[in-house]
């Protein structure tokens, strides 16, 4: 009686909980397949190579993680408006793609702590008679919709009082309309300014200087409820500066100093 009473009990506290639920880690190694959201037009993040093919920093750094999770590693092309929306739907399982660690994103999705730190810069068309970041007063400027920097000059161009603001969709359609003359100025990542002026693509534009913005902090992200895919991200991103593989492909894709990852002051 006593044994049958003790395996009621069992059966009923394993009820209660109800079956074990392999969370989005589990689901990512045993598909063999790891799907990164990345954006493609925002060398040297991300880009075709004459093939056609993904090369970057972001897309080196998601093979990294797939080769550290035992998988395959696949590259889904999406635009930067369409990187949590990607997400949300199912179409990716991890964020790789340059994206601000904001307050407001981290109410939709799960962000890691910084693999990577912008500064801004301040690109003219060198007809515009724009030479710094104040010069771009009573102009008209652009910048990708959805970004930081697109978030801090409209703000900037509201604070002015003069001027226009104009988003645009992609990178690449922002330095066309800047050679072509339809903007005056940009402001976007220094990395992202000088790879597009050195590709030759988009002739009569200049990096001109640096926008007062705050370093741009960019974090992997996933659904906001996988703790336990968020907490190897951060191990894994952790591991990345450790090994100085970090290193290794800032040196590889951007050149110069390897920014710091820390926020003085907050943590180290």
């Amino acid at each position: 009686m006593k044994k049958s009473v003790a395996a009621i009990g069992l059966m009923a506290a394993i009820a209660l909980v109800g079956p074990a639920k392999a969370d989005k880690l589990d689901d990512i190694i045993a598909s063999g397949t790891l799907r990164c959201a990345v954006v493609l037009d925002f060398p040297p993040m991300g880009a075709r190579d004459a093939n056609n093919n993904p090369i970057g920093f972001d897309v080196d750094y998601c093979n990294d993680l797939a080769k550290a999770l035992g998988v395959k590693a696949e590259i889904v092309e999406t635009p930067f408006p369409e990187r949590i929306p990607a997400l949300m739907s199912g179409r990716v399982d991890v964020g790789v793609a340059s994206t601000s660690d904001t307050l407001e994103r981290a109410k939709t999705v799960g962000m890691t702590i910084p693999y990577f730190a912008f500064e801004m810069a301040v690109t003219a068309n060198e007809k515009s008679g724009v030479k710094s970041f104040e010069g771009m007063k009573g102009k008209v400027v652009g910048a990708t919709a959805g970004t930081y920097e697109a978030i801090a000059l409209e703000k900037q161009v509201k604070a002015w009082g003069t001027g226009e603001f104009r988003p645009y969709q992609t990178q690449a359609d922002v330095f066309l309309a800047l050679s072509q003359g339809q903007l005056d100025a940009t402001v976007s990542t220094s990395t992202v300014a000088q790879a597009n002026v050195k590709t030759g693509k988009f002739p009569g534009i200049a990096v001109v200087g640096k926008a007062p913005f705050d370093i741009d902090y960019v974090a992997l992200f996933a659904a906001r409820e996988e703790y336990g895919l968020i907490n190897y991200l951060n191990l894994f991103i952790n591991q990345q500066i450790r090994t100085g593989r970090y290193a290794e492909l800032y040196k590889k894709w951007v050149g110069g100093e390897v920014p710091s990852l820390t926020v003085n002051g907050a943590y180290r």
